[in-house]
């Protein structure tokens, strides 16, 4: 029934040190879109995109309890490894753990592990 993840939602408090990360660290794109009654943003990679939620003024509906820090996601880089490193050591993001062998959905997965300005875990992975 279930075929991919479409979206998630990312509750932040600091919305611009948000986008500073998942953009200049992570390489994602910026979208601004609007509906009839609110501006919002998102993070587009590849064909899924991370909704953006400020914390305290998040769009409804949401999580039953939204809050910043609680997201534990993993993502699956289109480049090799020790670039994905290269270019967070060059945007000041400290790798809190890794490289490390891990399970992934499909396979087996070689990943690194930072925090977001929220402190969410966010894990970074190619397939082994």
């Amino acid at each position: 029934m279930i075929d991919h993840i479409d979206h998630i939602v990312l509750t932040t408090r600091d919305l611009q040190g948000c986008i500073r990360f998942y953009v200049e660290a992570l390489g994602m794109k910026l979208e601004t879109f609007e509906t009839p009654t609110e501006k919002r943003m998102a993070l587009k990679f590849g064909r899924q995109k991370i909704n953006l939620h400020e914390w305290g003024r998040e769009f409804t509906p949401r999580a039953h309890v939204a809050a910043p820090g609680t997201l534990d996601l993993c993502f699956i880089a289109a480049v090799p490894l020790d670039e994905v490193m290269r270019r967070l050591a060059a945007a000041g993001v400290t790798v809190i753990e890794g490289p490390v062998v891990k399970t992934g959905a499909v396979s087996k997965i070689r990943s690194v592990y930072v925090r977001d300005p929220d402190l969410n875990l966010v894990e970074i992975s190619v397939p082994v």
